[in-house]
């Protein structure tokens, strides 16, 4: 995992097998106190190009690997305990954002209900080849944590075309949440998108083990907000790296859902947060390459 802290956000970005990648923004606003003064050699490049803060690209700041199964062993030492159902829970009981939020009401994604503990978490990175140092508290035991930290390898990104999508669409996170998980009951292996200017406007579909299954929205601003769509668009995914973004899809109020002509696939999800603030998580997809006869099948359609 990449971390690449800014003056003004942390940024966070892990890969999967070069065909998925995910990416979470902290806000500087998300914590108690944030800090962060770039080394003589960052503050060069800074100078020498120009900040480019607030862009995908690095070279502007400080940018170090650490491995991410060891941060989240490390974060969840105090008992990271019972949490999945928390996360995935629709009950508001259990502190559900997305009911929260649509409520109105506080947001619950960084609510001790939901991370599991109610310990203090303080991050420090001195400098380029110096160890990642968290120190976590809770009920007068504190425990410290030094983290190798690497040379990044390769980027953290897969490339969006920004100037060339061939879909962009924004509705609420919760709708696509259920319309994953109504697609789970084929035990799928491959989720399709369809897009189109006419009906129907937007299909998700999967074909599994136990049979093929159909999710389809009507092009309605109170259900799309946003619609842009200029000529039909079919691609398809694993659906199983879809799915792992369902964590962000019941956290999000809204999603953004964009496609390059290449078939690149971004959910942009937005987190409110109860100050008004709003945080996003962004995950990326390659399309998988279609299979003998999926091409002539879209083109006669």
């Amino acid at each position: 995992m990449r971390a690449h802290p800014t003056d003004c956000y942390c940024r966070f970005g892990a890969v999967y097998m070069i065909c998925a990648v995910g990416i979470a923004f902290l806000d500087e606003g998300l914590f108690t106190s944030y800090a962060y003064s770039p080394t003589a050699s960052s503050q060069a490049e800074i100078d020498g190009e120009g900040s480019q803060i607030g862009n995908d690209e690095d070279g502007d700041t400080t940018v170090f690997q650490i491995s991410l199964v060891a941060l989240l062993e490390t974060l969840q030492i105090f008992g990271f305990t019972e949490s999945k159902d928390r996360w995935g829970s629709r009950d508001p009981a259990y502190g559900s954002v997305s009911g929260s939020l649509a409520r109105g009401g506080l947001s619950a994604a960084f609510d001790n209900r939901v991370l599991g503990f109610r310990s203090v978490c303080r991050l420090s990175y001195e400098a380029k080849g110096e160890p990642l140092c968290i120190v976590l508290e809770e009920a007068g035991v504190t425990t410290c944590c030094e983290m190798v930290t690497y040379e990044p390898e390769d980027q953290d990104e897969i490339p969006l075309q920004r100037d060339a999508l061939a879909l962009k669409i924004i509705m609420r996170s919760s709708w696509l949440f259920d319309a994953i998980n109504e697609l789970a009951s084929t035990s799928p292996s491959r989720l399709t998108i369809a897009a189109s200017p006419s009906a129907p406007y937007l299909v998700l579909s999967s074909n599994g083990a136990l049979g093929s299954a159909a999710v389809e929205f009507s092009n309605d601003k109170q259900l799309l907000e946003t619609f842009h769509v200029p000529k039909r668009t079919v691609n398809t995914y694993k659906y199983s790296l879809v799915k792992a973004a369902s964590r962000a899809m019941d956290l999000a109020s809204k999603v953004s859902i964009r496609g390059d002509e290449q078939g690149v696939l971004s959910l942009q999800f937005m987190i409110e947060l109860e100050d008004g603030r709003v945080s996003f998580i962004d995950f990326r997809f390659v399309p998988l390459l279609p299979e003998e006869g999926e091409e002539d099948e879209d083109e006669d359609e």
